[in-house]
């Protein structure tokens, strides 16, 4: 295996050595052996954790790192999953988060063995107010995420005074409509409050939702964005109880899968979606609240009848930045399974080629399971 010592100047003329190539990389690199022990790093690493070579190597990766996205240790376990992760927010041995970019590769030719690779991000841009210079004042410095949301709330706000003057001189059968984009705007900006924190503990506790309420309520949202698209069909199962899901939350996560089959049947001659609830008996979560199992018993599938996701694509489709799309972001479906997982759910897809259907599954728990 690879191993980064303490290296020498080379002779000049000299031809590079491999390894101390890799120990002059400005990444921090970090090789993992099978048990997810460190079992070498470069001189990145030592300066990013402040900590010398010795006392690195032999200490679990979850000793060293607390990823508050939980996708990154899901990846690490798998031990043969390629990740690249933008702006991740991790503890570095108890020291205060802050965002990098990570990295997992496999090692070639060495099962189980992988390299961990993390980047401090450089969005940070230092905004001097008028009083700095001379009287020694110093600049706010805003991160990217921070200044986005608030690029976006303004005109948010904007959308929902209009909709509320519109609301006034409009008759009752059309109020309706204003009160869908009053609601949506409050939904959207509350979303944005959450997404700028990204520790999970941040985020409103679930409740009891009914589903079926949510899913017209996402299903109102994309006809009144889309008029005249896709019909949706609907195979409801009445008796289904109340599950335990965060409200706002849960009409994103359908809204976004709705708004993706849409997508997916454009120019398919007689495009069909289905959204289908039932009891799903024997799914359970191996890791709810308290390290218990949990049942989730819900089963909520969004079915479309497109072309489907490239096989390339399908085992990584819930990875940031990974889609199929000519012009999307990868990011739909990467907040999707944040949001699943945070309201202790799961969400799945799956192909079914002789019937030339694509099906997206959310499983949730029954209201009260969850404590």
């Amino acid at each position: 295996m690879i191993a980064f010592p303490e290296w020498h100047r080379s002779e000049p003329g000299q031809k590079p050595d491999p390894k101390r190539v890799v120990s002059s990389l400005p990444l921090a690199l970090l090789q993992l052996d099978p048990d997810l022990v460190v079992a070498s790093v470069n001189p990145a690493a030592e300066q990013l954790m402040g900590q010398s070579y010795r006392r690195l190597v032999g200490r679990k990766v979850a000793d060293l790192f607390d990823f508050e996205e939980p996708l990154i240790l899901d990846r690490l376990a798998e031990g043969e999953a390629h990740l690249f992760a933008r702006g991740v927010r991790v503890r570095i041995l108890g020291q205060a988060a802050r965002e990098f970019d990570v990295m997992i590769s496999p090692v070639n030719h060495c099962p189980g063995w992988q390299l961990l690779m993390l980047h401090e991000g450089v969005g940070v841009e230092a905004l001097t107010g008028d009083g700095a210079g001379a009287g020694g004042g110093e600049g706010v410095a805003l991160r990217a995420p921070e200044v986005l949301a608030h690029e976006i709330k303004n005109p948010l706000a904007g959308i929902r005074g209009a909709a509320q003057l519109l609301d006034r001189k409009l008759d009752d059968r059309d109020r309706a409509l204003t009160g869908l984009i009053t609601g949506e705007v409050d939904r959207i900006a509350k979303l944005i409050d959450q997404m700028q924190s990204l520790s999970r503990r941040s985020l409103e506790p679930a409740q009891p939702c009914n589903l079926h309420e949510a899913v017209r309520r996402a299903e109102a949202v994309l006809t009144a964005g889309h008029p005249g698209s896709v019909a949706i069909r609907e195979e409801f199962d009445p008796s289904l109880p109340a599950v335990t899901a965060n409200p706002d939350a849960l009409v994103q996560v359908l809204l976004n899968l709705l708004s993706n089959a849409r997508e997916a049947c454009e120019g398919v001659p007689h495009p069909a979606i289905t959204v289908r609830t039932r009891f799903a008996s024997g799914i359970q979560l191996h890791a709810g609240p308290g390290g218990k199992p949990l049942r989730l018993p819900i089963e909520l599938r969004v079915s479309d009848n497109g072309p489907g996701i490239d096989p390339v694509l399908r085992d990584h489709i819930f990875e940031p930045f990974v889609t199929g799309k000519k012009h999307g972001q990868g990011l739909g479906l990467a907040l999707v399974q944040k949001l699943v997982r945070e309201m202790n759910g799961r969400i799945t897809h799956d192909r079914d080629e002789v019937k030339g259907v694509t099906h997206f599954r959310l499983h949730l728990p029954v209201a009260g399971s969850v404590s």
